[in-house]
């Protein structure tokens, strides 16, 4: 029997409703609440927070793959192998799937890595697609700065592209523990261009459990374009127990002067393993700090929309936030959010949430308990 997956159709709707349209409030002036590819309960929590309802601005939307540059597979899991999305990676553009309707997994042995004088990478895996590090590496890596992935300007550090887009994915046990030059990020490691993801889980991904700066049990981000944020929208960190992220600091996400705009998202059972903070206190290894989200830097903003952040775990501070800016110029929005029951730690300013006193601290319709 065919599904509604399996009508030519749908592609094309659902790329229109992706792209939305309408009103919106706020910071997110000009959005909405988009229709989501779903995905498949069997193989984990669903993507994203399902009360959130905040409006989603036009640059946190999925991208229209309607006419992809690649498409890896010729119809069934089999055809869609790890080799094939690797390279595909390595060569930018629009990438999708055709591995049939039901979900499947390629386990990477390596990272697929972006080229930065290649396309802007887009990986759409259609609500089926499941990365998976297998426990051994890394899954997905771009840095304007490696040499190795080519230098396109003299200020590899802020420079506008490659933009790279992960949306209707799910990334399962990546792990970056044995990365010594570029730590942390046990799914993804992002530095330079532009980073968005939409409608994507992340579950039982590792990166170094110690240390006082390693983190970003599933993503690690550096200094994006023009301190612009990095987009997070209906999209799972964890969810449920056994599917959490652990890593040193930022059991969800961690970054060093990076801004982020996070849309009804979902983060809990995220753990940061470190201990003894940052800098780490005499006789400890360092860490602990950041259950789901771990911010260091100096001028940045972290935006909360319409997510939820509960029962995530810390051995130092911020059980579901730790956010430092060092010259005290950064700002945390909360709107429409609620943190609950996140768990260990100490120096909070409000329940769940640790952050120097001289960032702004903004809370909008939430709660914090």
């Amino acid at each position: 029997m065919n599904t509604l997956l399996d009508r030519p159709f749908l592609p094309a709707l659902l790329a229109l409703l992706l792209l939305g349209c309408g009103g919106g409030k706020g910071p997110a002036a000009g959005g909405t609440v988009p229709t989501y590819l779903p995905t498949d309960p069997t193989t984990g929590p669903a993507a994203g927070n399902p009360d959130g309802r905040y409006p989603v601005p036009a640059e946190a939307l999925a991208q229209d793959v309607s006419r992809p540059d690649q498409v890896i597979g010729t119809g069934t899991p089999e055809s869609c192998t790890p080799e094939a999305f690797i390279a595909a990676v390595a060569q930018g553009g629009k990438i999708t799937f055709n591995g049939g309707s039901k979900p499947f997994t390629l386990t990477l042995p390596r990272p697929a890595k972006v080229f930065n004088n290649k396309p802007d990478v887009v990986i759409d895996g259609g609500g089926v697609v499941t990365l998976s590090g297998g426990g051994r590496t890394r899954i997905l890596y771009m840095n304007t700065c490696d040499p190795d992935q080519v230098w396109t300007t003299s200020h590899c550090d802020n420079q506008e592209h490659p933009q790279l887009t992960v949306q209707n994915l799910t990334f399962i046990d990546g792990n970056s523990t044995g990365e010594t030059q570029y730590d942390g990020g046990g799914a993804i490691w992002v530095r330079g261009g532009r980073f968005r993801v939409v409608n994507c889980r992340f579950f039982n991904n590792a990166c170094a459990s110690l240390g006082p700066d390693v983190g970003g049990a599933a993503v690690r981000v550096f200094s994006q374009f023009s301190g612009l944020p990095v987009y997070v929208a209906h999209s799972t960190f964890g969810g449920a127990t056994g599917f959490g992220n652990r890593g040193s600091n930022g059991g969800g996400l961690s970054s060093i002067g990076v801004s982020w705009s996070i849309y009804n998202s979902l983060f809990s059972f995220n753990q940061a393993q470190g201990n003894g903070a940052n800098p780490p206190q005499a006789g400890t290894p360092g860490g602990g700090s950041g259950g789901a989200i771990y911010n260091d830097g100096n001028t940045m903003r972290l935006g909360i929309y319409g997510t939820l952040i509960e029962q995530n775990q810390v051995n130092a501070h911020g059980s579901a936030i730790f956010f430092v800016s060092n010259d005290g110029t950064g700002t945390v929005h909360i709107e429409d959010s609620v943190l609950r029951r996140n768990l260990g730690g100490s120096w909070y300013v409000r329940p769940g949430l640790s952050m120097d006193a001289g960032s702004r601290l903004e809370v909008v319709n939430s709660t914090l308990q």
